[in-house]
């Protein structure tokens, strides 16, 4: 049964997009005036706001937007996917993967660092003897343009906030 929830709308602290809040967000992503990524209204982005989901520059740009208001957000490199670092793409030799791992060229892998860290590299070129993974993010060094609408906002649930993401009902 559907319960009304109260104050959702008239709440002052619901109204514009502030940290820890659930955020919302129907955009469409630009590079070099192409489309490379958008979602609608009936799919919205849902985030919790000041966690760092999204880009710094984007999330800074929708800092205070309210429920139905849209903007332009320009965001140079260094404020979405940082700048594209020539050392961060490594060349390794094929042995150092399983034989039967599937190879292929723009592949996304999961590699462990010096650390133990897991850390997303993308396989660039394969030979018959090496492998070259590029660490940069694809849209490193690119600047990005959004066109944002904030379309919900609402608290996290404790657990939201204790695993640092927004669970889903599907």
């Amino acid at each position: 049964k559907a319960r009304k929830r109260e104050n959702v709308s008239t709440s002052e602290e619901l109204r514009k997009v502030t940290k820890d809040l659930v955020v919302s967000m129907v955009y469409e992503l630009k590079v070099e005036d192409e489309i490379i990524d958008s979602c609608e209204e009936d799919d919205p982005l849902e985030f919790i706001q000041g966690h760092g989901h999204i880009v710094p520059g984007l999330e800074k740009a929708i800092e205070g937007m309210e429920i139905g208001e849209s903007k332009h957000v320009s965001l140079k490199a260094e404020d979405a996917y940082g700048e594209f670092v020539a050392d961060d793409i490594v060349e390794l030799a094929r042995s150092e993967f399983p034989e039967d791992f599937p190879l292929e060229v723009d592949l996304e892998v999961l590699v462990e660092d010096d650390e133990g860290f897991e850390v997303t590299a993308f396989v660039e070129e394969i030979t018959l003897d090496t492998v070259t993974l590029n660490f940069n993010h694809p849209l490193a060094g690119r600047d990005l343009e959004f066109e944002v609408k904030i379309t919900g906002l609402r608290h996290p649930t404790a657990e939201e906030l204790e695993h640092d993401h927004i669970h889903t009902s599907d």
